[in-house]
């Protein structure tokens, strides 16, 4: 498996809030702390929001932040959430177009691989992930 830009991102924003001293934290800040468009950061914070892991608010003093605590966010759920309609290879897609498909016994191990990765990563939470807490604050606000 492989994290696309928009799952990698979305994992940054929720790191991002974890250690974050402040109530909310404007999509903005986080752009500019990973040096990423303000425009991505939003799109990917609207499925964020989608999946019930973070809330945001609009106007002064709006922003993100965590929906839920950290210790309840399970990684593999995120990223679940965010990946769920990618697939593994084309013949998953909703057009396959591969000349061995009826024949072929690819698909039952892609499956199981997808299945194992994200299973791996329900076994860590945001929490898990954020235990440097202190230095990964020191990082995003260095830039």
């Amino acid at each position: 498996m492989h994290l696309d830009k928009f799952s990698d991102y979305a994992v940054r924003i929720l790191i991002a809030l974890s250690v974050s001293k402040a109530g909310r934290v404007p999509a903005s800040s986080i752009a500019q702390s990973y040096g990423l468009s303000q425009h991505h950061i939003a799109k990917v914070a609207t499925e964020l929001v989608r999946g019930g892991f973070v809330t945001s608010d609009r106007g002064r003093g709006g922003g993100l932040q965590l929906a839920r605590p950290a210790t309840d966010i399970s990684i593999g759920a995120v990223l679940r959430s965010i990946m769920a309609d990618d697939p593994v290879a084309e013949c998953f897609g909703s057009a396959p177009n591969c000349a061995i498909l009826p024949a072929c016994g690819l698909r039952t191990p892609l499956t199981q691989a997808k299945d194992a990765f994200f299973s791996v990563l329900d076994g860590y939470t945001l929490d898990d992930v954020t235990q440097r807490k202190s230095a990964l604050a020191d990082l995003l606000s260095a830039t």
